[in-house]
């Protein structure tokens, strides 16, 4: 088991080391049980269900609205370590409500509470099919019309899509040009078109959407008009260091799987562990560990001590974080042969959840441009 001596960093108190004890005690009794990779849609509601039982999701989804990152970040690392659809399950409740948690919209106080619960799912739709990085590029039009607003257009890579109860939406509302004129809205499911499913290598729920000709009243409106992208980046602020905790997670079970491997395996009458080589990629993998840690945990503190803005620290954490776990997660499968490479293996798994890690809220290269644009303007 990943040793828990991080925990005694100054980065947390007792509240956090008592969080990281019930989470680890659930998902130790419930995460694999629950985790059907073939079934990625009933495990992600029976993982949500159960967590909202245990009351884990009062971190994601919080009934005050204060978002404790490191309780999120400390979640995520936890529970990636035991099964990736229970981080997904996780984190997506709390992505999906994060908009709405920070600005209000009084008419999903219900389904907040459900999401709290377990009882639905919710998501956070952003991306489109020539806009995903590029935020300004949004092209879903939402149009005024007397006390309600017309959405038009199509949403994708959607994760929850087609079975969350309520999106939070992000739309053009021509208030300026580019990322001044977006507006963020929360849509109940039953006013959403799901265009196609997307199947992808490590399987979470996915989805094409559509909003056709969708009328919902001002009041689902989340801040003020033309404020989307503060919002949206508001919420990445929050949720982008937990990517690198997730990461973080799938680096923790890649590093016990390696030295489980060199110490159990027998290569020329001695354990694999004997090899040089075997010593280094360990050594490698527990240095990334710990330096993924320290970022991680950095932009969780910084945030949660009221740091305005830690884009610059979150994109350092997710980009290290995620493509250190990608390093180790290859390591982890090369010391295992040919069984790193046998479908369903622990080792062929591992890598397949890693890598979409690189790529969503926010691909590796954007991070880079993130972390040089900051370091230009200090």
């Amino acid at each position: 088991m990943t040793d828990t001596g991080f925990l005694d960093w100054p980065f947390f108190g007792a509240r956090h080391r008592a969080w990281a004890a019930e989470v680890e005690a659930w998902a130790a009794a419930h995460a694999a049980r629950l985790t059907d990779e073939h079934d990625a849609d009933g495990s992600t509601r029976a993982l949500a269900a159960a967590m909202g039982q245990a009351g884990l999701l009062r971190a994601a989804c919080p009934a005050d609205g204060g978002l404790d990152v490191r309780m999120l970040c400390l979640a995520r690392d936890i529970l990636a370590r035991h099964s990736g659809l229970a981080d997904f399950a996780f984190a997506m409740q709390g992505l999906g409500t994060g908009a709405i948690t920070l600005f209000g919209c009084e008419p999903a106080r219900d389904f907040l509470e459900d999401v709290r619960a377990g009882r639905a799912l919710a998501a956070f739709a952003l991306s489109e099919p020539e806009a995903g990085s590029d935020v300004a590029a949004l092209a879903t039009t939402a149009t005024r019309d007397g006390a309600d607003w017309v959405l038009n257009g199509e949403k994708t890579w959607i994760s929850n899509g087609g079975i969350a109860g309520g999106y939070v939406v992000f739309a053009r509302s021509g208030e300026a040009p580019g990322a001044k004129g977006l507006t963020a809205f929360w849509v109940p499911a039953e006013l959403v078109r799901v265009v196609e499913r997307i199947e992808v290598a490590a399987p979470h729920p996915l989805a094409r959407l559509a909003f056709d000709e969708v009328r919902i009243p001002d009041s689902h409106r989340i801040g003020a008009p033309g404020e989307g992208f503060k919002v949206a980046m508001a919420t990445l602020d929050v949720f982008r260091a937990t990517v690198g905790a997730a990461a973080l997670g799938f680096a923790r079970r890649g590093l016990d799987l390696t030295v489980e491997r060199a110490r159990g395996r027998h290569l020329f009458g001695a354990p694999l562990f004997d090899q040089q080589m075997t010593q280094a990629a360990i050594a490698d993998s527990a240095v990334e560990v710990d330096a993924s840690a320290l970022l991680v945990y950095r932009a969780a503190w910084l945030k949660d001590q009221g740091t305005p803005r830690v884009s610059r620290e979150a994109s350092m954490a997710k980009l290290h974080a995620t493509e250190a776990a990608f390093r180790i997660a290859d390591r982890c499968a090369q010391l295992h042969g040919g069984l790193g490479v046998v479908r369903d293996a622990a080792p062929e798994v591992l890598t397949r959840e890693v890598r979409a890690l690189r790529v969503y809220e926010g691909a590796s290269e954007i991070q880079r441009i993130v972390i040089a644009r900051a370091e230009a303007s200090r």
